[in-house]
C-alpha cells in the first residue's frame, strides 16, 4: 500500500512546543508517514495562507493532525492568526464533507480537571490523547488510525461462553490486561496517584497474559518466531509503561514492593517449566528480552521522577526464585539475574551483520515509548556499576544499551551531570552502591580492557564504554 500522506496544524506556541511537534512528525515519517509540515515544506516569499488552505483540501493529503493545545484552542475559536485561518477552513470541511475520517486531534495537554484542549468545532469529535503519561501506547493508536488499521475489529459472532454451560470463571485474557491499563490512567486522572491494588491488579493481569508468549520450539524459523513473539509484545510493553509513569512520581516502598513480586512471577518464564524434559537452552530468550526490557524501563522510569528512594530498594530486594535451572542454593537472587544472553538471536545478529540485536531492538522499540533511549542507557549504566556490590553466581550485569554510547551519544548522562551537586549525588549515590565520589573513582579505576585491574571494561569493537565520562567524575560534587 502507498504512503499515508498527514499534514501537521499546529500552534507555535513555544520552543518547546515546536520541538514535541517536529520529533512527533519525525516519529511519523520514522514509521512510514509522508508528512507535510511548515517548517520542512514552507520556504520565505511563499504564501503561508495558501499553503495552509492547499494542505487542508488537497485530496492527496489523507489525513490531518491538529494538535490541540491550550494556545492552539483559543486561536482557533477566536479566528486569530494562521491557526484561525485554517480552523475556518477545517470546519467547512468537516461540516460539509461526508468522509470525516480525514482529521484527528492529537491532545498533548489538558487543563487542570484532565480535560482536552479542544477549539469549538472539534469539541464532538473523538480525539487521541498525547499527553507524557500516554504518549507510548497511544502513539500505536495514531499510526492505526493513519494507516486505516483499527485495534478493534467487530469479530464474527461465536458460540456460547462456556462458563454459562460450566459455571467456571473466564481465565484472564491479553484484553484483560490493556483494560486494567486503561483503568489505571482513567484513576490518575482523579488521584494524585496510583493505588497499590490497582497497581497489583494490572500486574497480576499482565502476568497471566504473558503466559500466552510461550512459543512453539519446533517452529522452522525459531530466530523470526522469537523476533515475531518480542513485537508482538510491544502493545503491553508499552500499557507497563503507561501504567508505572502514573505510579512512579509518588511511589513509595508499597510500589517497590509490588514490583518485586511482579517480577518473581515472571522471572520464571525466562527459563524451563518443571513440566517439560526435552528442551535447548534459548527456548524462552523472547522472555529473557521481555522481561529484561521491562526491569530496563522500571528503573529508567523511577530515575526519571527521582524516586531514587524506591529504585534502591527495589534494586536492594531479591527476588524468590524456585527454578530447576538455577546455579546455586540461593533461593533469594538480587536483580542480575534477569540479564541473560540471547542465543535465539544470534543466528539474526549475524545474517544482519549488527553487534548487538538486542541493543539494536531496545533502540528502535524505545521510539514509541514516551521515554528517551537515554533514560534507558543510564538506568543499564546503573544496574552495571550496583551489580558489583553482588557475589555469587549474578554479580554482574552487561549493559548492551550502552552499546550506544560509544557511536552517537555525548557524555555525561543528566543525572550525573546534575551531580555536580553534592547534595543532588548524596541521592543518587545509594542507588548505585556507593558513598560518595571517592567510591566511585575507586570502582571506576578497577575496570580494564583486560581484567587486570579486576573487573572486565565492556567493549563493542574498537569501543569501550566510558565510565568515567558517562559518571561525570571529574565535575562530581564540585558544588554545594
Amino acid at each position: 500500500m502507498s504512503s499515508p500522506v498527514a499534514f501537521i496544524s499546529y500552534c507555535w506556541s513555544s520552543p518547546k512546543h515546536e520541538q514535541w511537534v517536529m520529533e512527533l512528525a519525525t516519529e511519523l515519517v520514522n514509521n512510514g508517514i509522508e508528512v507535510r509540515l511548515d517548517k520542512w515544506d514552507l520556504r520565505e516569499g511563499q504564501d503561508a495562507h495558501a499553503y495552509m488552505e492547499s494542505m487542508v483540501t488537497d485530496p492527496k493529503v489523507t489525513k490531518v493532525l491538529v494538535i490541540c493545545d491550550k494556545k492552539y484552542a483559543d486561536k482557533a475559536d477566536k479566528r486569530a492568526g494562521g491557526v484561525g485561518t485554517e480552523s475556518q477552513i477545517m470546519s467547512a470541511e468537516i461540516y460539509n464533507k461526508t468522509e470525516q475520517t480525514k482529521f484527528v486531534a492529537i491532545v498533548p495537554e489538558v487543563d487542570e480537571n484532565g480535560e482536552p484542549y479542544l477549539p469549538r468545532f472539534f469539541t464532538s469529535r473523538v480525539y487521541i490523547l498525547m499527553t507524557e503519561a500516554l504518549y507510548g501506547s497511544n502513539f500505536e493508536q495514531l499510526l492505526r488510525w493513519l494507516y486505516d488499521k483499527p485495534l478493534y475489529v467487530k469479530p464474527a459472532i461465536g458460540k456460547m461462553p462456556t462458563f454459562l454451560k460450566e459455571d467456571q470463571p473466564i481465565d484472564p485474557t491479553r484484553s484483560r490486561a490493556k483494560r486494567a491499563a486503561e483503568n489505571a490512567s482513567t484513576e490518575a486522572l482523579v488521584q494524585p496517584s496510583l493505588s497499590a491494588s490497582s497497581l497489583d491488579s494490572y500486574l497480576g493481569t499482565l502476568v497471566s497474559a504473558l503466559k500466552d508468549f510461550y512459543i512453539d520450539p519446533s517452529s522452522p524459523d525459531f530466530p523470526q518466531a522469537t523476533l515475531d513473539s518480542i513485537e508482538d509484545f510491544l502493545p503491553y510493553r508499552n500499557e507497563f509503561i503507561e501504567v508505572l509513569i502514573t505510579a512512579a512520581p509518588r511511589a513509595g516502598s508499597e510500589t517497590a514492593r509490588s514490583l518485586q513480586r511482579f517480577f518473581e512471577q515472571i522471572i520464571p518464564f525466562m527459563s524451563r517449566p518443571e513440566s517439560i524434559t526435552h528442551y535447548r537452552t534459548w527456548d524462552w530468550d523472547n522472555f529473557k528480552f521481555i522481561i529484561h526490557e521491562l526491569f530496563l524501563y522500571t528503573i529508567g522510569i523511577l530515575l526519571k521522577y527521582e524516586r531514587f528512594d524506591v529504585a534502591n530498594e527495589l534494586i536492594e530486594l531479591r527476588f524468590f526464585i524456585q527454578s530447576s535451572e538455577r546455579r546455586d542454593d540461593e533461593a533469594m537472587q538480587p536483580y542480575s539475574i534477569i540479564w541473560s544472553p540471547l542465543e535465539a538471536l544470534r543466528p539474526k545478529e549475524v545474517e544482519l551483520r549488527r553487534i548487538s540485536l538486542r541493543a539494536d531492538l531496545l533502540e528502535q522499540r524505545s521510539h514509541t515509548s514516551g521515554i528517551p533511549f537515554a533514560q534507558l542507557m543510564v538506568a543499564d549504566f546503573i544496574l552495571f556499576l550496583r551489580a558489583t556490590t553482588f557475589t555469587g553466581n549474578y554479580d554482574h550485569w552487561y549493559p548492551e544499551t550502552l552499546l550506544y554510547s560509544t557511536i552517537r551519544f555525548r557524555p555525561p548522562f543528566e543525572l550525573f551531570a546534575r551531580s555536580e551537586s553534592k547534595r543532588f549525588f548524596s541521592k543518587l549515590a545509594p542507588v548505585i552502591g556507593v558513598k560518595d565520589k571517592a567510591e566511585l573513582e575507586q570502582l571506576a579505576q578497577t575496570y580494564s580492557l583486560d581484567g587486570a585491574k579486576g573487573r572486565w571494561l565492556p567493549r563493542w569493537q574498537y569501543n569501550a564504554l566510558n565510565v568515567s565520562g558517562l559518571a561525570n567524575l571529574d565535575k562530581l560534587e564540585t558544588r554545594p
